[in-house]
């Protein structure tokens, strides 16, 4: 770490992050609750009101990307002060807003916001402290990271049952502001602005490429056999394929991928992607599972699985310590482990499987991926340069949000496969009992490719070891 920043205060800078983040996170699922009484409200399909989530995936896969080059073109105060002046902005556009179009179109504000911030709060992580203390600050950023998510449900529940579905913005706003004020006077400049040059043919080819694996999959909801879906995907593997060959030839290159030439941050990203994937198809898995064959309402399926996320993210500061005193390894392999066996015993439950063990079942899971996301994540950057800062946190959290993308829509679309197979062999496909065990048969199917992945997780586990900071 540069002298300059020895004698920078440092809690000031990461309580100034910590709070913007925590409210545009939260923002990510205050929304999803409110989407039947918005329906009403604002006339639309279920289709139509899923690119609320679509939109926002798509903005913050194609930003991202962008963020290595802006902060070394601005300074931490710029970015981070203009990520949540428009965030803001998106949140008041979308409170006010008369029609889905103009919700929308603060949906899409609010994760241009959230798509800058994330990168820079990362980034400013790695230049403030050491390697030897990365565990600790970046585990306070685990904590926001799955706290403020975990909690959204059950706040949008409780303001829904008093209010109308504008207070989820409402409430927001004062928060934002605040956030606002507090960087302006606390967050300090830790970066200089070194204005690389911009290549604005890398910049289109990693919006097509990313936006368009992102909304493939997106779409595959509906169905795999449309064209729509293959087609997009295609464009959008071609253009990665002719982005990848750019960035290798650029001096400059907009995203540094020469960051993957550091072994533990290749099996960083590798682990990262394959907890997103796990952690985000489970959320979307078992409130099917809860509601389809056990009956259960929102509130109830939120409530089952309130305590995992919570405890996930109390539990990201204990990990980061433990990580600063024993290392990746005490963590990892047995967090891999756990995961393992957790989508295990996922494969066997039935629509009589009590409530109770449901719940041990995705706290256990989501203690294993504490214990992996964070300590892997800090592992594998400390290994890089300081020149590969901006590049190695844009890299990880472009494909984090990439690869929660597509976990989502391919194990629902595996879900719903399977479900459609079972009806089809059933003799009385209308019967509810057959309804509900075809649900628990397709939840099987996709937690079956749950525990393959958990499996590739252990093996990669064991090849992490503590890294060395080559400039440190």
């Amino acid at each position: 770490m540069s002298k300059e920043l020895d004698n920078v205060k440092r809690l000031p800078i990461l309580i100034s992050l910590i709070i913007g983040a925590f409210f545009s996170l939260l923002n990510e699922t205050l929304l999803s609750v409110a989407f039947p009484q918005l329906m009403i409200e604002l006339n639309v399909s279920a289709s139509t009101m899923q690119w609320l989530t679509t939109g926002y995936m798509l903005v913050v896969a194609v930003l991202i990307p962008a963020s290595a080059l802006l902060v070394q073109w601005f300074t931490t105060r710029q970015v981070f002060l203009g990520a949540m002046i428009v965030f803001t902005l998106g949140t008041l556009v979308s409170g006010i807003a008369p029609g889905f179009s103009i919700l929308l179109f603060g949906r899409l504000l609010q994760a241009a916001g959230t798509g800058l911030m994330m990168p820079v709060l990362m980034n400013t992580i790695l230049l403030i402290y050491p390697p030897e203390k990365r565990g600790a600050a970046m585990g306070s950023i685990g904590l926001v990271m799955m706290f403020a998510p975990a909690i959204g449900p059950t706040l949008s529940g409780i303001i829904l049952e008093s209010f109308e579905w504008r207070w989820l913005f409402y409430i927001v706003l004062p928060f934002a502001l605040f956030s606002i004020i507090f960087a302006f006077i606390y967050l300090k400049n830790v970066s200089q602005p070194t204005k690389p040059k911009v290549d604005v043919f890398s910049i289109i080819l990693s919006t097509i490429g990313f936006g368009g694996v992102v909304y493939g999959f997106s779409s595959s909801g509906e169905g795999w056999g449309s064209l729509q879906v293959y087609g997009m995907i295609l464009l959008g593997l071609a253009a990665l394929l002719m982005f990848v060959l750019r960035q290798l030839k650029l001096i400059e290159p907009l995203l540094d991928l020469r960051a993957f030439k550091y072994p533990m941050f290749t099996l960083t990203t590798i682990l990262l992607c394959i907890m997103m994937m796990t952690m985000f198809s489970t959320m979307s898995l078992l409130p099917f599972l809860f509601q389809g064959a056990l009956g259960l309402t929102v509130y109830a399926s939120g409530l089952i699985m309130l305590p995992g996320s919570l405890l996930n993210g109390l539990l990201s500061p204990i990990t980061g310590k433990v990580f600063d005193r024993f290392g990746p390894r005490a963590l990892i392999i047995p967090g891999a482990v756990l995961l393992a066996v957790v989508m295990w015993f996922f494969t066997q439950v039935t629509a009589n499987t009590p409530k109770m063990t449901f719940i041990i079942l995705h706290v256990s899971m989501m203690v294993s991926i504490s214990m992996i996301m964070m300590p892997a994540q800090t592992n594998g950057l400390n290994q890089l340069p300081r020149r590969y800062y901006p590049h190695g946190t844009a890299i990880l959290n472009t494909l984090s949000q990439v690869a929660g993308a597509i976990g989502v829509a391919f194990f629902i679309s595996i879900m719903t496969s399977g479900q459609r197979s079972y009806l089809e062999q059933s003799a009385d496909p209308a019967a509810p009992t057959q309804i509900t065990e075809a649900m628990v048969s397709g939840v099987h199917n996709a937690f079956l490719i749950g525990f393959a992945f958990a499996i590739l997780a252990v093996v990669v586990a064991f090849f992490t070891k503590r890294s060395q900071n080559p400039e440190e």
